[in-house]
């Protein structure tokens, strides 16, 4: 990739932990998520040394370090049932452990829905969650990145207001930090369609939350339209967000140090897509640059 963004995908650990990276190098990223296990299972997985060598010769071969894991989507740390929140902590603690042991920066969680004990409850449920875990693993290195969320069902982590208040109640700021998705902030009701828009989000996001709390973001094209509360991944430039607004994101420079990860699609009428995403990403800041240059 010949461009200074630091861009990349989530690629499969089907062929082991390592392929996603020489999958990222593939595709000519500099940057990739992936998980370390099974994302719809609770079984969890216990790394042998083979695997991590494997993990770290990848990372020395194809020079990515920009990596980021995500949680199994069934850890839900804001219910309030005893046993979901036992097995919850349990899988997150893993995850954080075994991400370390991968030297992978980031680990990704969506906050959780709080099932009906409302969202003060759900608030608090997390953040014990999230205190217990550092509480009992000297061995985590890995930032924790809560992502914002679209505000689906009972989902907790759709406004900044709830994510600086998770932030501000865990107070650990050496080990948490924040994901935001394009996706899933638009579904929520931020709009980041016009370059006014844009601007009046990222700044709502910097007087919230603060934009030296954001280490990663996801983009994502949205088949829903602004404030739906729904959470469905569109191809980029292919949804209610469009193009634009990517480009937006890649040339602001408050963002540029800022690893990116797309999350789209996969397939599309059975062709792979990734290449072609990644292409549309850069192309938005190809754009951008001549419509500034232009302008100037």
């Amino acid at each position: 990739m010949n461009s200074p963004i630091i861009l990349g995908a989530h690629f499969s650990i089907s062929k082991g932990l390592e392929n996603a990276i020489y999958q990222a190098n593939k595709y000519g990223c500099n940057a990739c998520q992936l998980f370390t296990k099974s994302s719809q299972s609770w079984k969890e997985k216990e790394l042998t040394d083979k695997e991590i060598l494997l993990f770290e010769e990848a990372k020395d071969k194809t020079k990515i370090t920009e990596i980021a894991s995500h949680t199994s989507y069934l850890i839900n740390p804001a219910t309030d049932d005893k046993q979901k929140q036992s097995i919850s902590y349990n899988a997150l603690l893993k995850e954080m452990i075994r991400s370390s042991m991968l030297n992978i920066p980031y680990v990704v969680l969506h906050p959780g829905a709080h099932t009906g004990a409302g969202v003060e409850k759900g608030i608090q449920n997390i953040v014990e969650t999230i205190k217990k875990v550092f509480d009992n693993s000297d061995k985590i290195t890995a930032k924790l990145l809560l992502e914002t969320t679209a505000g689906q069902g009972t989902g907790i982590g759709h406004t900044f207001e709830q994510i600086a208040e998770l932030l501000q109640k865990t107070d650990n700021p050496q080990l948490t930090g924040v994901c935001l998705d394009t996706c899933h902030i638009f579904a929520a009701g931020y709009d980041i369609r016009t370059e006014e828009s844009y601007n009046r989000t990222i700044n709502n996001f910097d007087s919230i939350i603060g934009l030296n709390k954001l280490n990663l973001i996801h983009l994502n094209d949205s088949k829903k339209n602004l404030g739906s509360k729904v959470d469905r991944h569109q191809h980029i430039g292919e949804g209610f967000i469009g193009g634009a607004p990517f480009g937006f994101i890649i040339n602001d420079k408050r963002l540029t140090n800022i690893p990116k990860i797309l999350e789209t699609p996969k397939k599309k009428d059975g062709i792979d897509m990734d290449a072609i995403n990644i292409k549309r990403i850069i192309d938005t800041k190809i754009q951008s640059n001549k419509d500034t240059k232009q302008q100037s």
